[in-house]
């Protein structure tokens, strides 16, 4: 089973500001659809409490530490690991890890492939996409863009290296 990270980066590492995305790229949120379409997404608390509702035809797998904590719509899950083996154990190809900043981190170490929007921007921000090696992680497609607000981007995907 293939674990994919996905997430939309400033210059400066920044994926979010009190809960937001710190930027408006329409391009990135129909890429983000495109590539989750039909898949589990896995994600914090946080991330799922700043989506607008629930993404539709996705399954929406939540990370939390308070086993009190459901919400309609999710699938809740005491840590990754155990979200990553329910996912194996039901035939799930592939997981998309979708945030927030914590998540990504306890992710690296068990993805295989990085879906990356390299945003041109580095603004403020108080969460963080962690630094990973691009020894340990290569660059396979880069599709640089600009959106219809004037804002530099590139869709990269990278593979970890074996």
């Amino acid at each position: 089973m293939q674990v994919a990270v996905i997430s939309a980066v400033g210059l400066n590492r920044v994926i979010g500001i009190n809960n937001q995305l710190p930027w408006r790229l329409p391009e990135d949120l129909k890429h983000f659809k495109a590539l989750t379409m039909g898949s589990v997404m896995l994600m914090g608390r946080k991330t799922f409490e700043s989506l607008p509702g629930l993404l539709p035809g996705r399954a929406h797998w939540v990370i939390s530490r308070n086993p009190q904590w459901s919400a309609e719509g999710a699938t809740v899950f005491a840590g990754l690991n155990e979200a990553i083996d329910a996912a194996k154990a039901a035939g799930h190809e592939r997981v998309f890890v979708i945030g927030g900043g914590e998540i990504y981190q306890q992710s690296l170490a068990l993805a295989d492939t990085l879906y990356l929007t390299e945003v041109a921007l580095s603004p403020a921000g108080d969460a963080f996409f962690p630094e990973f090696s691009l020894q340990e992680w290569q660059e396979q497609s880069r599709e640089p863009g600009v959106s219809s607000n004037g804002i530099e981007y590139a869709f990269v995907c990278y593979k970890k290296v074996k």
